[in-house]
Formats: structure tokens, C-alpha cells, sequence
């Protein structure tokens, strides 16, 4: 049996690949309490790189969306509002199934000429799971926030847009005094609830069509592979809850401290106190 400060060394980095800890994963009577302390909290690791980058693209995409759908233009209203029905309306467990499907049916090399050079695209870095499902979730949340954003976009109150124009703001000033810094007000506390959705979705990755290459996987797959091991559920389980549960209070957190800062403006006795209150009865 090894000690805790082992399991540690072996397997705290193995999630990033064999080159990082123990080139094979413990097996059956050899597995300890801290085995699976450590490999689960490695795995983490790409839940959090699923969950940052897909937030992060997610919302500058999703702002565009927004504005998008808000014009009255349909050519382009109608594009957006298509883009968000169909990726709200579906799974996203089959979302990661089709797209790994048409990221297979991909040739493996995609030449682009431009005339004075010609560029080689390698497309076999979509069917894993680091690219491939980082697209789909980017995507996904794309098409929640930018409803979320959308909504809040209508609620702006026109009195504040009025006096943009009356202060003689162009339409790009406007959107960037006035209108954006509103939106997100309006829409922040929703948004704080569609990235802790987002970051529990990252469970999924590794669980639909896209390979674990290495055995490297996130939190959910380690989990998945101890209670095969073990027969025993509860352990590996009411550790990943552990530790997401753990994220999720980070996320309220750090959305907060941009939620303040948000509402900086505002009297101080104006502002929305955050706090965490657990509600133990529905």
C-alpha cells in the first residue's frame, strides 16, 4: 500500500497524461482512500480548462449573438435567433455526439490557398476531446447567454438610451457607456447561474463520444473508473461532489466580486449584498 504523500506525487498531475505520474492507473485491492482523493482532484483539472475557455469565449460570442438577434434587420436577426433555438433546443449530451461524428468525417489535412501562401489545416485535433469538446461547449453556452443577454438587452430602460442620444453619443459610444455595462447588470445573476451549469456540463466531455486519450480524463471519468474498480459508489461519487460542490462556491464568489464592481456605481446601501445561504428545505 502506498502513503498518501505517494498517491500524491503518482497521480496529482496524472490527469495531463501518463508522461505526468504513474504510467498505469491503480488497480482493484491496490487502490487507497487517497488514490482516489488525488487522481479525482487531478482530473479537475480539465474540468476548470473546459469551464474557463468555453465561459470566456462563450461570452464575447454571446454578446454578438445578443446584439444580433436585437436588430431589427432580419437578415441578420433571423441567423441568430435560429443559432439559439437550435442549440437550446437540443441535448447537449447529442450535441457532442454530433459534432465528434462530423469531426470524424473530416479529410485530415485541409489545404487553404491565399494566393502567396498556402496553409495546412490539421483537423484530426477536433476528435479530441481538449478541442473538439471545448468547441461544443463554447457553442452551447454561446446560445443560453447570449438568450439571457438578449432579454436584458430588451429590458434596458429607454430613458437611458434617450439620454445617450440627447448627450449626442454615436452608436458604438452608446453601446459601450450605456447600453453593455445595463445588459450585464440586468443579466448577471442568470449568467452566474448558466457558468456554474457549465461548469457541471464539463462532466460530459469524456462521458459521450470523445476518447480519453492516455487515460486522461476529467473529475466524473476517475470517478467512473474507482467504482468500477471497487464496486463501491460511495466514495469516488460524494468526491466529485465534494469537489464540485467546492467550485461552485469559487464561481459565486468570484461572481460576485464582478457583480460588485458592476454596481459600483450605485449608493453604497444600494447594493446587493451576496451571500451563500444554503437552502436545506424546498
Amino acid at each position: 500500500m502506498r502513503t498518501c504523500a505517494e498517491s500524491f506525487e503518482a497521480y496529482i498531475l496524472r490527469a495531463l497524461g501518463r508522461d505526468f505520474g504513474e504510467r498505469l492507473l491503480p488497480r482493484g485491492l491496490d487502490i487507497t482512500l487517497c488514490d482516489q482523493i488525488f487522481l479525482i482532484a487531478s482530473g479537475l483539472i480539465w474540468n476548470v480548462y473546459f469551464a474557463v475557455f468555453a465561459v470566456g469565449i462563450g461570452f464575447f460570442l454571446a454578446t454578438g449573438v445578443a446584439v444580433a438577434k436585437a436588430d431589427p434587420r432580419g437578415w441578420i436577426s433571423r441567423p441568430a435567433s435560429a443559432f439559439i433555438f437550435v442549440f437550446r433546443g437540443s441535448p447537449l449530451f447529442i450535441q457532442f455526439f454530433f459534432f465528434y461524428s462530423a469531426f470524424l468525417l473530416l479529410p485530415r489535412g485541409i489545404e487553404i490557398n491565399l494566393g502567396f501562401v498556402t496553409l495546412t489545416a490539421d483537423t484530426s485535433a477536433l476528435t479530441r476531446a481538449q478541442v473538439g469538446g471545448l468547441i461544443v461547449l463554447v457553442l452551447n453556452t454561446t446560445a443560453y447567454s447570449a438568450e439571457l443577454f438578449h432579454g436584458a438587452l430588451r429590458a434596458i430602460p429607454r430613458g437611458d438610451l434617450e439620454a445617450a442620444e440627447a448627450y449626442g453619443m454615436s452608436g458604438f459610444t452608446r453601446f459601450r457607456r450605456i447600453t453593455f455595462p445595463t445588459m450585464l447588470r440586468l443579466a448577471w445573476p442568470s449568467y452566474t447561474n448558466e457558468a456554474i451549469f457549465l461548469t457541471h456540463a464539463t462532466t460530459l466531455v469524456f462521458l459521450s463520444a470523445f476518447p480519453a486519450r492516455q487515460q486522461s480524463g476529467e473529475a466524473f471519468f476517475y470517478a467512473r473508473y474507482f467504482v468500477d474498480q471497487t464496486f463501491n459508489p460511495f466514495v469516488a461519487y460524494p468526491l466529485v461532489a465534494l469537489y464540485f460542490i467546492l467550485l461552485t462556491l469559487a464561481i459565486i464568489g468570484l461572481f460576485a466580486l464582478a457583480g460588485r464592481r458592476l454596481n459600483r456605481h450605485l449608493p453604497k446601501e444600494r447594493r446587493a449584498r451576496y451571500r451563500f445561504r444554503p437552502q436545506y428545505i424546498r
